[in-house]
């Protein structure tokens, strides 16, 4: 145990600096990942011994590679499948596969007939989709088209290589493995179809997830981990891999919320981002022995050389010829095509499980793992400049040279020029894609509209649409409809505030009438026995309990009508703050009457009490030889009861309660 908790320190540490070191370097060239990497290397049992793999460790490191396969799942559409893009994707994805086993066929390191060579195979095909979200959430990418190829062929290249680990690497009949496929598929289709049900229904069970969602219960939450512990321990049982549980996971969770849940979504990246998902990189760099790697160079270059030619190249050619993506430009496929080549996480589990069988040495799993480490650095890299040096067209600057040679400065200084001026184009696009679709998000979230297109004007899209695309950049346009939207948000904002100060004052001048009134209700009933005292101060516990609670509901109704009047656009306020002030004023006329029936009961049971009160005096008085007005008789034996000049009796209690 010891052991395990140091180790665990040591993890904690590495994932706590790793992002502050990434953030040191200018421009982040170097993502996160590397740094974790690298660290979990250096200080892994091969190299420093200061984290020890054990079984704890190990569990950590499972449950991290779930929940970013889990996250991978979740963020693919189910038209990036069955798209144009996704048949593609699939095509090209089964290309590189025999492209894969023609190369191990051809290399000297591996036989295609062995377990080794399969593995090496299936890896060359892979493409870290779960690695590569972090890092396209990062440069916002997620809703470019770039993006959505990335999503579209980087799908099959993590889905793929799951389902050929589970046909090629398994040790039963291949019948058997197809069978057991199909069932968890079905058991899998299954749950997604009845929670899908349940939703729709929307039954006590549901209702009762809803509600308790953000509260001490988390049952959101902790039915997200369920569905992916049980579908993880389901793939174990059927001698899966993790891998392909946890994906069909993050399946089942985007068929019931297809819309998606912000709240969900930051919750699961918490705890996934937080703290597991980075064991899992320490842990696979600790398995790394760099002694090793730097005896087999040849075999790492050759690796990496191989996953280039045998995935970027074909996803090239198909990004090229497809009708939807062959009007993109040169640089954008090739960024795409570097993006998909990034490979680790499946990597380290064919790798892991060729060692397993003795199929493999760990020395050369360290050099393949290793390799998948350097591709989750330096693809993204190679993507990032790759604007930069196809946008200066460096083929026709080099043609132009060689006719004028004379001139190579301003030829230069003319490519550099056209680089710089689409660098700032595509960056402007991409910020405006990813800022249309976190106000999208911000919107849906927090007033319950759906999507923009559904409720914004359509001059407004229209205009939109057209800075994004690139087809209409005018700086005087575009600060027209940023100092819009500004004006627009301010006054929404000011009348959230004015509405969230009034109903907190009537709710503030409402506790303190209820509270008055329970006040004065006790003192007058104080003046009876024991029993009155008892019941009295029962009235007022309950009465400041009715006034609490009142104002604890006026409290959450303005802090929420301030919320939602502070993010909706101005053309939503004038009809829902009319509408939610209605209600309020009716409520309060309810309760005001409800009030005033019940003193008039009071008032009425008093004077009751009391006339019965004085007949009973008169009578003893008339018995013991008193006369009227003793102090068993009359006004003057009731202090409380005075009597007026038209001849009727007026309490000094009616009094106080009347006033």
């Amino acid at each position: 145990m010891p052991v395990d908790l140091i180790s665990l320190a040591f993890i904690a540490l590495v994932a706590a600096l790793s992002p502050m070191i990434a953030q040191l370097i200018p421009g982040k060239p170097i993502p996160e990942v590397v740094f974790l990497l690298v660290a979990g290397a250096l200080m892994g049992p091969y190299m420093a011994g200061l984290i020890d793999m054990t079984d704890s460790v190990e569990l950590l490191s499972d449950l991290g590679l779930a929940f970013l396969f889990l996250l991978a799942g979740y963020e693919i559409n189910p038209k990036h499948l069955t798209g144009s893009q996704g048949k593609r994707g699939l095509a090209t994805w089964i290309v590189t596969l025999c492209l894969g086993f023609l190369a191990v066929r051809l290399t000297p390191y591996f036989s295609v007939s062995h377990v080794d060579g399969i593995a090496v195979a299936i890896a060359l095909t892979t493409t870290a989709l779960g690695t590569l979200l972090p890092i396209l959430k990062e440069r916002n990418l997620m809703d470019t088209r770039v993006g959505e190829s990335i999503l579209a062929y980087g799908t099959y290249g993590e889905l793929g290589p799951v389902i050929a680990m589970a046909l090629l690497l398994s040790s039963r009949a291949e019948w058997l493995t197809v069978l057991i496929l199909v069932v968890f598929v079905g058991i899998a289709v299954l749950a997604a179809s009845f929670s899908a049900k349940a939703k729709k229904a929307g039954g006590a069970v549901f209702k009762f997830l809803t509600a308790n969602a953000n509260t001490t219960a988390q049952t959101a939450m902790r039915v997200t981990v369920l569905l992916l512990v049980a579908l993880v321990a389901l793939s174990a049982i059927f001698d899966l891999d993790i891998v392909l549980g946890a994906f069909a996971a993050g399946f089942v969770l985007r068929y019931v919320i297809p819309e998606g849940n912000h709240d969900l979504e930051m919750k699961l990246d918490g705890i996934a981002y937080g703290f597991l998902i980075p064991i899992f990189f320490i842990a696979s760099g600790a398995k790394i022995n760099l002694a090793a790697v730097f005896t087999q160079p040849a075999l790492l270059v050759g690796f990496i050389l191989m996953l280039l030619l045998i995935r970027a190249v074909p996803i090239f050619i198909a990004l090229s010829t497809g009708k939807d993506t062959r009007d993109m430009s040169p640089n954008s496929r090739l960024t795409v095509a570097l993006y998909c080549t990034t490979a680790l996480p499946i990597i380290v589990a064919v790798t892991s499980v060729a060692v397993k069988v003795g199929a493999m040495p760990q020395d050369t799993a360290s050099v393949l793992v290793s390799a998948g480490a350097i591709t989750v650095f330096l693809m993204p890299f190679l993507a990032s400049i790759t604007y930069r040096v196809v946008d200066a067209q460096p083929i026709v600057a080099v043609k132009e040279i060689s006719r004028n040679p004379r001139e190579i400065g301003s030829i230069l200084r003319d490519h550099l020029a056209l680089e710089r001026m689409l660098a700032k184009q595509d960056a402007a696009m991409r910020a405006a894609s990813f800022g249309r679709a976190r106000a999208a998000d911000f919107i849906t979230h927090h007033t319950g509209r759906g999507p923009m297109e559904s409720w914004i004007p359509n001059g407004h899209i229209d205009r939109a649409n057209a800075l994004i695309q690139g087809t209409e950049l005018d700086a005087a346009l575009w600060e027209e409809i940023k100092n819009q939207g500004d004006a627009e948000w301010a006054a929404a904002k000011h009348n959230g505030d004015k509405a969230w100060e009034r109903l907190k004052t009537e709710g503030d001048l409402r506790w303190s009438a209820v509270k008055k009134v329970g006040d004065q209700t006790v003192e007058a009933q104080q003046s009876g026995n024991w029993q009155d005292k008892a019941a009295a101060l029962q009235s007022r516990t309950a009465l400041r309990n009715a006034a609490e609670e009142k104002r604890d509901e006026l409290a959450r109704k303005a802090s929420a009508s301030r919320a939602a009047h502070a993010d909706r656009v101005a053309m939503l306020f004038a009809a829902e703050q009319a509408r939610r002030l209605a209600e309020f004023e009716k409520l309060n006329d309810d309760k005001r009457a409800e009030l005033e029936s019940e003193h008039a009961a009071r008032k009425s049971d008093r004077r009751t009490t009391r006339e019965a009160r004085r007949a009973l005096r008169k009578e003893e008085g008339r018995r013991f030889g008193r006369g009227y007005g003793s102090w068993g008789a009359g006004d003057e034996g009731d202090p409380d009861c005075k009597e007026t000049k038209d001849g009727t009796e007026h309490s000094d209690k009616d009094a106080s309660d009347e006033a």
